[in-house]
């Protein structure tokens, strides 16, 4: 008997190897790209002693997104090679309600972003635009804390559906510490997700409209502008604002495409269909922040003087 699972075994034991290694991968290359966003807008504030809305919220986009995949790649790990010790009262409620605010966080700091963009570069006579084109940069700190705290909500939430769901399905012989594989992934994981998917829906709801209205100023400002020679500073303003907006909801789009398909195959239980799903949603944050990066003049100067840096002392050796 032994020798017939045997290759099951290994064939196990190979896939959850590879597995790990790709979101190991994936994952620390993340972490250092949105380090790197953190530790240049860290030693912007120490020279200047300040920083500006923009810096503020690409710093709390860096911080969250970095720590999300911390947490991401110790769940991915812990799942797949040493599942004892996370299936452990309440490691595992800890572990998902971790995940799921500073999923949100990330989601929602990049939510506001675009608002900012829009509001900031926009160009509107509406009294109610133009009082918040004014107040702006004080409410940016008020929409991070806001962001923060119903992240830490849903964070709540989720730690409480998943505890429920466990402890009416607790194995009482393993002294309330295993869960038993008898819970539904229905149950268990169903309330999380339409959670999630709720959230994404109105962060969408926000940032599409947010991309509408910039569009639609750059296409009045198109219009009214003279034919002149001169180059047009709002008009590049807008177009970078549009593209940064328009990647967030592209990238955003495919992880929501992509996110609903794991919820799918992992109820039919296809770990391998799962996995590549995965694969993409684990380099989301790490690909997104890249397109911040060159999309920001000052963090796009510093990488690339880094990269030839790098590249000259290679040829030198």
């Amino acid at each position: 008997m032994e020798a017939c699972h045997s290759p099951e075994q290994s064939n196990v034991t190979s896939y959850a190897a590879t597995s790990v290694v790709i979101v190991t991968l994936e994952t620390f290359a993340g972490m250092w790209i949105n380090a790197f966003i953190v530790s240049v807008i860290c030693v912007a504030w120490v020279r200047k002693k300040t920083l500006n809305s923009n810096e503020k919220i690409l710093m709390a986009l860096g911080c969250s997104r970095f720590w999300f995949l911390c947490i991401a790649w110790v769940y991915y790990f812990l799942s797949l090679i040493y599942p004892n010790y996370l299936h452990v009262h309440p490691i595992f409620q800890l572990v998902e309600s971790a995940q799921s605010f500073l999923n949100y966080s990330n989601s929602w700091v990049s939510a506001c972003l675009c608002v900012f963009y829009c509001i900031k570069i926009a160009n509107f006579r509406n009294s109610f635009f133009i009082y918040l084109k004014g107040k702006i940069d004080r409410m940016v700190p008020w929409l991070l804390l806001g962001s923060v705290l119903f992240s830490l909500v849903i964070g709540t939430i989720v730690y409480d559906i998943i505890d429920e769901v466990l402890c009416k399905n607790l194995n009482f012989t393993s002294q309330r510490c295993i869960w038993k594989a008898s819970i539904s992934t229905e149950e268990l994981f169903f309330p999380r997700y339409f959670i999630i998917g709720f959230g994404y829906a109105i962060l969408f709801t926000a940032v599409i409209f947010s991309a509408l209205l910039l569009l639609f100023s750059l296409w009045r400002h198109k219009r009214n502008m003279q034919t002149n020679s001169m180059k047009d500073l709002s008009m590049d303003a807008h177009i970078k604002a549009m593209k940064s907006i328009l990647s967030f909801i592209v990238m955003y789009s495919i992880n929501f495409v992509f996110f609903i398909m794991t919820l799918i195959y992992a109820m039919k239980s296809q770990n391998h269909m799962v996995f590549l799903f995965y694969v993409f949603q684990y380099a989301f944050p790490g690909f997104h922040s890249l397109i911040v990066i060159f999309s920001n003049p000052n963090l796009e100067k510093t990488l690339l003087g880094i990269l030839s840096c790098m590249k000259c002392r290679f040829c030198m050796k």
